[in-house]
């Protein structure tokens, strides 16, 4: 199973930071979330457009984890020649990560 099987995600985009927030199609999916998608695993699995940190945030309320993904841009929308200045396709990228658990 993949990520997208069960979330969906949004990206967002500051300078050079890149903000990728996850939400499970069901709530009662958000623990498999919370358990298989953690920052280590996202870093590892976009390794090839994010060079620095991935910070985790969770936000229950909302069933919901919001990653920041540091040095992901290169440079920044005013500086990358990168054809996805913005990151919007980092969201996609992270839907492929393999899960390994059942929802």
């Amino acid at each position: 199973m993949l990520l997208h099987d069960i979330a969906h995600c949004r990206a967002g985009d500051k300078g050079d930071t890149s903000t990728l927030s996850l939400f499970p199609h069901r709530d009662e999916d958000f623990p498999l979330l919370v358990r298989e998608v953690t920052a280590q695993r996202v870093r590892e699995h976009l390794a090839d457009h994010v060079r620095g940190e991935v910070l985790r945030y969770e936000l229950p309320n909302l069933c919901a984890l919001q990653f920041t993904c540091r040095q992901a841009l290169g440079g920044g929308v005013t500086t990358s020649l990168a054809l996805d200045t913005h990151g919007k396709t980092l969201s996609s990228r992270l839907l492929s990560l393999p899960l390994r658990g059942e929802p």
